[in-house]
């Protein structure tokens, strides 16, 4: 009987973990969308479509306040210890950065809708190039996490410094055209702003790949975080 009991428990558990699995894919493929749409919106200078990148951003925000009442439950009741207290904390922090990268995306939907009033600028052509990379790095980490395999963790967060490379890239061609005309200086910034912002997201999913690496090995990565950011200009928003 105490066999049953006991083998239901774990069974149980198992379900919840399963389920706090589930909603972090979830957020992830929200996140991974927004992003998506955020800069679509601003290539095609469609404001209706960054305003629904806007207003759909409280989907993630909700599914991350699912996620907090998931993990405070699971503590309080399961009391997990080792591998499965890594699992629980670590999707708290993973809900996390996903949500920080929710913003990000509706950060830049907002900018998409102040350029829409511009002129079209040449330097859009570049921020779609490093969405694209961040995307491929944002689902790499979370294919990383479901599958529980931190080598595929580790190989994503190492590309990080692709992103970098690539903002190095924007913020010297923003400046060109900012000195070029300062009628650019407008539109210029915002841009800035947008690349910075998907720089960042590429730091979150970089911290998602380190909390990969930790779930699995219960150790930290050992390797000194990859950053190619030369601008050393404090721009986020």
């Amino acid at each position: 009987m105490l066999n049953k009991q006991a083998d239901h428990i774990v069974k149980s558990f198992d379900e919840e973990l399963k389920q706090l699995n589930n909603i972090i894919a979830e957020m992830g493929g929200l996140a991974e969308a927004q992003l998506d749409r955020a800069v679509e919106s601003l290539v095609r200078r469609n404001s209706d479509l960054a305003a629904q990148v806007v207003n759909d951003d409280k989907r993630i925000d909700n599914l991350e306040t699912e996620i907090g009442s998931l993990t405070v439950r699971l503590l309080a009741l399961r009391q997990p210890m080792a591998q499965d207290l890594r699992e629980v904390v670590a999707a708290i922090k993973i809900a996390s950065d996903i949500e920080r990268i929710g913003d990000y995306a509706k950060n830049i939907a907002k900018r998409a809708i102040v350029l829409s009033g511009f002129a079209p600028m040449k330097p859009v052509a570049t921020i779609p190039r490093m969405s694209r990379l961040a995307l491929t790095i944002i689902k790499d980490v979370l294919d990383a996490y479901i599958a529980k395999d931190a080598e595929a963790a580790r190989a994503a967060w190492r590309r990080d410094e692709e992103v970098d490379e690539m903002y190095n890239s924007v913020f010297r061609e923003m400046l060109t055209y900012m000195m070029e005309d300062p009628r650019n200086i407008g539109p210029c910034t915002h841009l800035l702003f947008i690349a910075k912002n998907i720089e960042r997201i590429g730091d979150h999913a970089t911290n998602v790949a380190e909390i990969v690496y930790y779930l699995v090995h219960g150790r930290s990565l050992d390797e000194a975080r990859p950053k190619g950011d030369t601008t050393n200009v404090p721009i986020d928003g």
